[in-house]
């Protein structure tokens, strides 16, 4: 692999999510700081969406190391169950002790427990749900069954959901009326500018070790803009490939002809700008009405 000749210390391009290679782009970092205030204001749901490939689960995982000592959390992968093994997985996550063949009414009633018992000891319980479209109408209606289970004054958990456009979809079905009702945020995760593109690349490669800014021309990187659209993860298979033509050839820089070469061994499909706008609208507003009450409550 082509590590020791860039001198890389890993790879600055995988496809795997991974924390320290977060970068504090605009779009995603609106998107944190509206979950942040969204989560400490109490909120029961709040909606997180976005394309294929534009940085979900690692928004995700940043969301779960944000959080302090004062937060317990849920993390559900692979919502893809029943509604039984759902509220299973939630309360094991929660740490609830249950047996084998227990129901759906003494789930519940344990989960509730569980819940009073962390309120009562000032922890807030959140239940974190990637690849939310995969849900089934049934496992949405359990999700929200359980956001019931309050006191007099709070909600005892809270949830995030992540998802495709595909998920809007299903909440826009007459018999989820009432969960869409509950979700009090939303923000839709905005394609990369060109501008955010040369930061993100740049701050991969710094963070894998490489710190010059000549690796990538400027011709290549319009080049790279063009073909992905501002998808992160389309981004990462072209550069990846890139390199490895580059270290193949023997080459320091990659060239516009290396990375012609990368797009047209790539299988890529993104999505029109003119397309995803539409599900922009209205979420720079709610963005800045946020900020706003940040500033004013002295978080940031």
């Amino acid at each position: 692999m082509y590590l020791d000749y860039f001198n890389f210390k890993e790879l600055p391009f995988g496809l795997t999510p991974n924390i320290n290679f977060y970068c504090q782009l605009k779009g995603h970092q609106d998107a944190l700081n509206v979950l942040l205030f969204s989560l400490r204001s109490g909120e029961g749901f709040i909606k997180i969406i976005g394309e294929v490939g534009l940085g979900k689960t690692l928004l995700c995982r940043k969301l779960l190391n944000s959080l302090g000592d004062d937060y317990v959390t849920a993390y559900v992968p692979n919502p893809d169950l029943t509604p039984l093994e759902l509220r299973k997985a939630i309360a094991r996550e929660l740490g609830v002790e249950f047996t084998p063949s227990s129901d759906q009414h003494e789930l519940l009633s344990l989960l509730n427990t569980k819940l009073l018992e962390l309120h009562q000891a000032g922890k807030r319980s959140v239940v974190v749900i990637d690849e939310a479209q995969a849900l089934s109408l049934e496992g949405l209606e359990a999700v929200r069954l359980l956001t019931n289970l309050e006191t007099e004054k709070t909600k005892l958990l809270q949830v995030v959901l992540f998802g495709q456009p595909e998920l809007d979809r299903m909440l826009n079905k007459p018999t989820l009326r009432q969960l869409k009702q509950r979700i009090t945020f939303s923000y839709y995760l905005p394609l990369m500018s060109y501008e955010d593109m040369d930061t993100y690349l740049f701050h991969r490669l710094a963070v894998a070790g490489h710190t010059s800014t000549t690796l990538f021309a400027k011709k290549t990187r319009r080049m790279l803009y063009r073909a992905s659209k501002g998808v992160p993860r389309i981004i990462n298979i072209l550069c990846h490939k890139a390199l490895l033509l580059a270290y193949g050839r023997g080459q320091i820089q990659v060239t516009p002809g290396m990375m012609k070469l990368a797009i047209r061994d790539s299988d890529i499909s993104f999505i029109s700008k003119r397309h995803y706008a539409l599900l922009l609208i209205g979420a720079g507003l709610v963005v800045t009405a946020i900020l706003l009450l940040y500033v004013f409550m002295g978080i940031i």
